[in-house]
């Protein structure tokens, strides 16, 4: 019996310890610590972006996976990464980011528009599902130290 309440007492030490890790990470470490946003981390080193996101925020970031990346056209993605498309992919980047920590809570049944970074508005539709223009959101409120990443499955431009 000691040795089994021993073995709780450590497992949930190891379990408190590994979720304050988790959200000592900022939004940058977070995803390119998750493995599925391979492109979305070069496209924000690429855009200069880097330093912004690892700031205090907070910020509300959809962000795309590397299959979100792969259903742009092809060459899209080398096109934008290029240094002289730098300011079309900053602009594409900020649209996916919103000032203020917004948890799929704080929408849930509503349906509203959100002020991105790069100044356009994204439509929001948490009536069934959730929606953010044409792209779903897959896995939502994945906590960082500095904002919330919402994980959707399609690259959302803006207008």
């Amino acid at each position: 019996m000691k040795i089994l309440r021993t073995f709780m007492t450590l497992a949930l030490v190891v379990f408190t310890v590994s979720v304050a890790q988790a959200k000592s990470k900022d939004i940058v470490d977070t995803a390119a610590g998750a493995g599925q946003f391979k492109t979305l981390v070069a496209a924000v080193q690429a855009a200069g972006l880097v330093d912004t996101l690892k700031g205090d925020g907070p910020f509300t970031v959809f962000a795309p996976t590397d299959e979100a990346f792969a259903k742009l056209p092809a060459g899209t993605v080398e096109d934008l990464l290029k240094p002289e498309n730098k300011d079309k992919l900053v602009a594409i980047l900020t649209y996916h980011v919103v000032p203020g920590k917004i948890m799929s809570s704080d929408i849930a049944g509503k349906s509203t528009e959100v002020k991105t970074v790069q100044g356009d508005t994204l439509a929001v539709d948490a009536t069934d599902g959730v929606k953010v223009d044409a792209a779903n959101v897959v896995t939502a409120d994945i906590g960082a130290s500095n904002g919330v990443i919402h994980v959707i499955d399609t690259v959302v431009m803006p207008n």
